[in-house]
């Protein structure tokens, strides 16, 4: 589907509140399967309350009314959209034969678990961390390492010195990467990379970047792609894309999975059949290309409206809930949020969130054990529901009677 020049994006007033309920949104109709009183606020998933660029619904309109819905594969048209995309937006240059399609990112780092590991291996992540990380190493039989990201003065850092020690340690194979990296919002500079990439090539580990969040980076702050960090990962690095953080797509399932190596790439696709899986979601395909072609217009002026969420959370904090601290992020559409201060215990943090602001966040204990105490939140929505959210946090941190003890807080 083409487009004239004259024709305007629609999609751009992101404080219409579109209704979600009875949608089978995972994030709005589940509450009560999942453990969760009937009237929580979600800001938990990671998918968007805004309707997605006008140009994507119109061609996924046109595609439906043709009315067959047989199987499909990716044509040149569609990775030249993805090439065309990473070369604009992060510098990278990629070739179409680097291309694995998958049904999501989940399910590529899962295949390259099974493609690059045994039975018994460690493999190297760095929690607190996205906790589907954690389960497709230890749901496949592998087993889980940590590097702990390290807080100084309200930022996370990598400790290089204990990166190095636990691949000798535990005889590491694989690293995943999560870059931008989510929950705790770095994005991680190109030296920084470059020591990761320099061990990593040095003791022949293979890393998976999961680049999902890549185009949400802050003023400030530039996403560079493991790829184009150094030549020589050409041979041993998987980055994992996507155009369903960007433009709101998660359920179209489809991701881009870029192998730039031919034998790790014939490991990746072996295991991608053996799920079972072929063709991809015709609506992906047109989704993304859409996305990619057009929509430049809706992704600047939803991450602009994203940074000015951001700007009010931090200034409500601030004045109202000061006892609550921000770890500022520098991507991603999600925020990382220190409650230890109220000196709650995990079970009281849940009752506190959960019962008495009637919110539905991430705990951040299911990041890794470094998330106690922290909540993850999701800015991607309309100003007056993260309104609504923040003020639900200031009535029931209001409810807390006495003031915690030094050191009463669970660390453990």
């Amino acid at each position: 589907m083409a487009f004239t020049d004259e024709r305007k994006e629609q999609n751009l007033n992101f404080d219409t509140i579109v209704e979600r309920t009875n949608t089978d949104s995972l994030k709005f109709d589940f509450a009560v399967r999942r453990g969760k009183p009937a009237d929580v606020l979600p800001f938990w998933v990671a998918d968007m309350d805004f309707k997605t660029s006008s140009f994507v619904i119109e061609a996924l309109e046109e595609r439906a009314r043709h009315g067959i819905f047989g199987y499909t594969d990716p044509r040149e048209d569609y990775d030249a959209a993805v090439a065309g995309w990473l070369k604009k937006q992060h510098d990278l240059t990629i070739q179409p034969e680097w291309i694995l399609n998958t049904p999501g990112v989940v399910f590529a780092l899962a295949a390259a678990v099974k493609a690059y590991t045994e039975e018994g291996d460690y493999v190297l992540l760095q929690q607190p961390v996205y906790y589907p990380m954690t389960e497709v190493i230890v749901d496949n039989g592998r087993k889980v390492v940590s590097n702990d990201l390290v807080q100084k003065d309200g930022r996370y850092e990598i400790d290089f010195v204990d990166f190095e020690k636990k691949i000798e340690e535990y005889r590491v194979k694989l690293f995943l990467l999560c870059s931008p990296h989510n929950p705790v919002g770095r994005v991680w500079t190109k030296e920084e990379l470059k020591r990761l990439a320099d061990i990593c090539l040095a003791h022949e580990v293979i890393i998976v970047s999961d680049e999902i969040h890549a185009d949400f980076v802050y003023p400030g702050h530039k996403h560079i792609s493991l790829l184009n960090v150094d030549e020589r990962l050409q041979d041993s690095s998987i980055v994992c894309t996507s155009s369903s953080k960007t433009f709101n797509l998660a359920a179209v399932q489809i991701a881009d999975i870029l192998v730039p190596n031919r034998e790790l790439r014939h490991k990746l696709r072996k295991q991608i059949g053996a799920a079972g899986y072929s063709q991809v979601n015709a609506f992906g395909l047109v989704a993304t290309k859409a996305a990619y072609l057009y929509g430049d217009e809706w992704y600047r002026a939803v991450t602009q409206y994203i940074y000015e969420n951001l700007q009010f959370l931090k200034e409500f904090v601030k004045q109202h809930i000061p006892q609550v601290k921000v770890i500022e992020p520098e991507g991603t559409y999600l925020v990382w949020m220190d409650f230890r201060d109220l000196g709650l215990s995990t079970t009281e943090l849940q009752e506190l969130i959960v019962n008495k602001a009637k919110l539905w966040l991430d705990d951040g204990y299911i990041f890794g054990k470094q998330g106690k105490g922290f909540q993850r939140i999701n800015l991607a929505t309309s100003r007056s529901f993260l309104k609504e959210a923040l003020e639900r946090i200031e009535r029931a941190i209001q409810t807390i009677k006495e003031k915690p003890r030094k050191g009463e807080y669970d660390h453990e």
